[in-house]
């Protein structure tokens, strides 16, 4: 494993710096020493790069123009780097055709990352943000059940039955399986993470989608409380990780030389009636929901990472931390007050 002093001199590329996952990543990165290369796709807007800027003060941080839909762009600064961590996905939740505007970018995107990372001579590991919407939605009844890596998302399922935002979890099925296809067949060292919903605080400039969602309950809307209702029902839990750890997991696997395959990063599943409970209680002074229609009380599965805790990996935030650190955050941004 490398240590701090030995990642000094090791280059390597995040692409799609400027997200709410990735921007966190660059920073542990630069933290533990390591150059680092990333990809945006507006280099010349100074709103959009702004919080990637800033993290240049930490380290040797260079930051290059590539869109995911042009392969070319990727081997400038691909070259060199040991480590590839693919983070960037194309989101969008409102599409009217989720098949042109996410599943089909989704994945040429892996592809053209991974046909940068054959060319390139220096490459030795790529990371690759899945998600837990590649493993959970399918159509098993019960609860107790458990999602282990050798579960997949019933992508049949979701483009016959099309329930709301299908798209997203059929493009990040479809992703993983094309880059696991081709990493095997061009022998390329291949890990993915598979990350739930993410909270903390962010880098970025706006409240990412993912935190918005977490915190629904506490802020109060409507919109987002039937999101995170609706991502129960779908995916059958909601679980819940810390996006510094899901970060760490991320460089804990590029470094562990025995790590392969896939592993799910989740620290805390729960249900929406549950969590509404816990909220409840931690923070009275805001007025939670804690009675939900068609919602059930207990979740039907939960996302087990039994495999990167073997592997040597240990959570760093709870629920409690997860939450209290988020709602900091959202206070800090003026959007919550005691």
């Amino acid at each position: 494993m490398a240590s701090d002093q030995q990642s000094g001199n090791k280059k390597v590329c995040v692409v799609g710096g400027t997200g709410f996952v990735a921007s966190h990543l660059v920073k542990q990165l630069l933290q533990k020493g390591y150059a680092v290369n990333t990809t945006v796709r507006h280099p010349d807007n100074p709103k959009k790069i702004s919080h990637l800027s800033e993290l240049q003060s930490l380290g040797d941080l260079k930051i290059f123009g590539a869109d995911l839909t042009d392969e070319e762009k990727f081997d400038a600064p691909i070259a060199g780097c040991e480590i590839v961590f693919h983070v960037a996905t194309p989101v969008n939740f409102a599409s009217e055709d989720p098949e042109n505007d996410m599943i089909k970018p989704a994945i040429q995107g892996v592809l053209n990352v991974l046909k940068a990372c054959a060319r390139s001579k220096s490459v030795k590991r790529v990371i690759l943000t899945s998600s837990a919407a590649a493993v959970s939605l399918n159509t098993l009844e019960g609860t107790g059940l458990v999602m282990d890596e050798s579960n997949w998302t019933d992508v049949e399922f979701l483009s016959t039955a099309k329930p709301p935002t299908w798209g997203y979890p059929a493009s990040k099925a479809l992703a993983e399986k094309a880059a696991w296809k081709f990493a095997e067949e061009n022998h390329i060292d291949l890990i993915t993470v598979i990350p739930t919903l993410m909270a903390g605080s962010s880098l970025t400039p706006d409240i990412p989608n993912s935190i918005g969602l977490a915190m629904s309950l506490i802020t109060g809307d409507e919109f987002l409380i039937n999101g995170l209702k609706g991502m129960q029902i779908v995916s059958g839990s909601i679980s819940v990780t810390h996006v510094e750890d899901v970060c760490r997991a991320h460089v804990f696997l590029a470094e562990k030389e025995s790590a392969s395959g896939r592993y799910i990063c989740c620290a805390h599943n729960t249900s929406v009636p549950e969590l509404a409970k816990f909220l409840s209680n931690r923070y009275p002074q805001y007025k939670i929901p804690t009675e939900f229609e068609g919602c059930p009380s207990k979740a039907k599965l939960i996302l087990s990472s039994e495999k990167l805790n073997k592997e040597g990996f240990s959570f760093k935030f709870g629920i409690e931390e997860i939450y209290d650190q988020t709602v900091e955050y959202f206070k800090s941004k003026g959007l919550l007050h005691n």
